[in-house]
């Protein structure tokens, strides 16, 4: 039986000021407002928030997870939980048939030993206007077989697919990705107002980074923005770097959804914590100039060089309270995969805890229960 006590502890509900932390093994056993009796370990620092959960994340510290190697998701994860995220899934971006099998082959272990926590499939059943960094030479309708093999292959290793839902065939493959308990996502879209309600109608629950690598709203066509971010029934990803979205974006989007609906992500490549440079995001060139990844031939976005501690930060500089930037940054992005074991601080689940300085920076970080090195 461990007791943490000393800094502001943050739960999905508020702030507990002089509260403790009771964990039994790997869990949360209890969170109370006191000081508690006996001895306790005091944790310097200003706040407990809980550990991070990015749902989509391409891999950082110099290590890629579209290449279909372990090791570097291995590796990737660990850079990614000296900053806080306890939680990712590893996204892969658009490739062949086969490509996408054996990556699901070879993720499927780190999946089951809880090194990630499922595969998201950013690809290949995407918008040619709207594939950005994506490669346009794989791109393809979505097919029943093809994700029927994919799913059979990762016995579960697979927990989302993204699908632009005014492909033919789209629909189907939605309902299709639902009933086998995989989140269906909206991105990557060039779709009306009319075709993403369809979609959303259909099952599809997540918006793949919202506003990015989606036709742009009209009034006179609000196309699959405004369709994504008033579907009570979708949470939306937000990249908040900056780049992604202009800090007044990320404030309006999260007014309309509420920190219930908004999923902080990374979608975070290689080049994550890197030196600008070289580098490449499944195949295709990118280059990294003053922290911005974009594609060496043309002016796409190649996914980021954020950290979920970047993230939360991000989203308090644009006005977002603690309590509710780090429901963004772990509980509702928990709830989107369907992880109601981790995202929060409270009883019954697993002792995932990020401990920040009064400048919201990591000092420290545990994970089912053990206390991890902090970040370089």
């Amino acid at each position: 039986m461990t007791l943490l006590t000393g800094p502001r502890i943050v739960t999905a509900h508020g702030v507990i000021e002089h509260g403790h932390v009771r964990i039994s093994g790997n869990t949360i056993a209890e969170v109370r407002p006191d000081r508690p009796d006996g001895d306790a370990e005091v944790v310097p620092g200003a706040w407990i928030v809980p550990g991070f959960v990015d749902i989509h994340t391409h891999g950082g510290g110099g290590h890629a997870f579209t290449t279909g190697d372990p090791q570097q998701v291995r590796d990737g994860a660990g850079f990614h939980l000296a900053h806080g995220t306890t939680t990712l899934l590893a996204s892969l971006v658009t490739s062949p048939p086969e490509p996408m099998l054996a990556a699901v082959r070879a993720y499927a272990p780190l999946v089951a030993e809880g090194v990630i926590a499922g595969i998201h499939f950013e690809g290949p059943y995407l918008s040619r206007p709207r594939c950005g960094a994506q490669n346009p030479a794989h791109l393809r309708p979505p097919s029943i077989d093809e994700l029927s093999r994919l799913l059979d292959a990762g016995g579960g290793a697979v927990r989302m697919v993204t699908i632009a839902p005014e492909l033919p065939g789209a629909l189907e493959a939605i309902r299709f990705l639902v009933a086998r308990g995989v989140v269906a996502a909206i991105g990557h879209t060039d779709a009306t107002y009319e075709q993403t309600l369809a979609g959303i109608a259909a099952g599809a629950s997540v918006g793949t980074h919202v506003f990015n690598g989606m036709r742009p709203p009209h009034h006179r066509e609000p196309g699959p923005v405004f369709a994504l971010l008033a579907a009570e029934s979708v949470t939306c990803e937000l990249v908040a770097d900056g780049v992604h979205l202009h800090d007044g974006t990320l404030s309006f989007a999260t007014s309309v959804t509420g920190p219930a609906r908004a999923a902080l992500i990374t979608d975070a490549m290689a080049a994550a914590g890197m030196p600008d440079g070289a580098y490449e995001l499944g195949g295709q060139d990118v280059t990294v100039r003053d922290g911005v990844a974009r594609l060496t031939d043309g002016d796409s976005i190649a996914g980021s060089t954020l950290t979920m501690d970047r993230a939360l930060r991000r989203a308090v500089g644009a006005g977002a309270t603690i309590v509710d930037a780090a429901r963004m940054a772990a509980t509702t992005p928990a709830a989107a995969i369907g992880r109601h074991d981790v995202g929060a601080v409270e009883g019954g689940r697993r002792a995932d805890l990020v401990v920040l300085d009064d400048d919201l920076r990591v000092l420290r970080v545990m994970r089912a229960g053990t206390w991890l090195a902090p970040p370089s």
